[in-house]
């Protein structure tokens, strides 16, 4: 594997032995691949400023009081190297890189530019877990069956992955076509938790995951949080998550279920404003630790 010098490394991690890929248990990919954005450009910038921000994330977790990449290593490899302008082939290549770190145990986390990035990692992902089921954290149902003339638009994203055969269960969705909403309804495999109807209380916290399988692939858009915690996103929109209500919750998720990988997408960083991709490095590093940790 083509392993950049600790300049690079999620974390800054100079020592070689925790950023090695045969030593590593988490690996980090970049897939900076911006084909569709529909509003604000600028997403295939994302993987690279969360990963150059994640060097200045304290090490040590003070909730868990563990310094969790000690004992598990963290392996950044190279970029995604982006050598076809076809979105299907794309999706196949990803895939396909994507099963060799599956297929060595690694916990694969995935950067990615659009959320269209996703399709290709969790098809390679229900290879070894076909009764995974994936949990989406977004302001958007991404459940279109084509937008501006292709079905690989980064708004078609779910619809993609739904016809894989998963269950996806959504949280905070705030904006969406009628068109998506039809399709929601229409089909049992989708569920979906308003961001409307979650502020009052953590309740809705409980009711998925009573409903959750045990395997979850967390899928998580940038613009799913309230702009306080990401205000730098490709299409933001009024309300979102909070930093504490999503720790709760994502805290419950990994305690309760096995979370086998995840992405975090959409992130757009823009002039000097790096907020958005500090915390989304701190989210990251936080999810290692839950996932590591609990």
């Amino acid at each position: 594997m083509n392993v950049l010098d600790s300049r690079y490394n999620f974390l800054g991690i100079v020592n070689e032995r925790l950023f090695s890929y045969e030593k590593s248990q988490c690996v980090i990919q970049q897939l900076p691949f911006e084909y569709s954005s529909s509003y604000g450009q600028g997403s295939q910038y994302g993987p690279e400023s969360i990963v150059q921000a994640s060097h200045y994330v304290e090490h040590y977790d003070i909730e868990l009081n563990r310094e969790i990449y000690k004992e598990i290593g963290i392996c950044s490899p190279a970029p995604f190297s982006l050598d076809t302008e076809s979105p299907k082939e794309l999706m196949a290549s990803i895939e396909e890189v994507s099963l060799r770190y599956i297929n060595d145990d690694k916990f694969l986390i995935s950067l990615g530019a659009e959320h269209s990035v996703s399709y290709g990692v969790i098809k390679a992902q229900l290879q070894k877990h076909p009764d995974l089921a994936v949990l989406q954290i977004d302001a958007h149902s991404d459940l279109r069956d084509e937008y501006q003339g292709s079905k690989w638009s980064h708004a078609c994203v779910m619809s993609r992955v739904v016809e894989l055969g998963p269950k996806l269960f959504q949280v905070g969705i705030r904006a969406q076509s009628a068109e998506e909403a039809s399709r929601m309804k229409a089909n049992p495999n989708i569920h979906c938790w308003y961001d409307k109807d979650i502020h009052e209380s953590d309740r809705w916290m409980d009711e998925i995951l009573n409903r959750l399988p045990k395997k979850i692939y967390l899928s998580i858009d940038a613009d799913g949080f309230a702009a306080e915690v990401c205000p730098s996103v490709g299409t933001a929109e009024p309300g979102g998550l909070g930093w504490y209500q999503s720790l709760r919750f994502l805290k419950k998720v990994f305690k309760n279920c096995e979370v086998v990988g995840l992405d975090v997408v959409e992130l757009n960083p823009r002039n000097s404003e790096d907020r958005t991709s500090y915390n989304m490095a701190q989210m990251v590093y936080k999810l290692i630790n839950y996932k590591f940790a609990l």
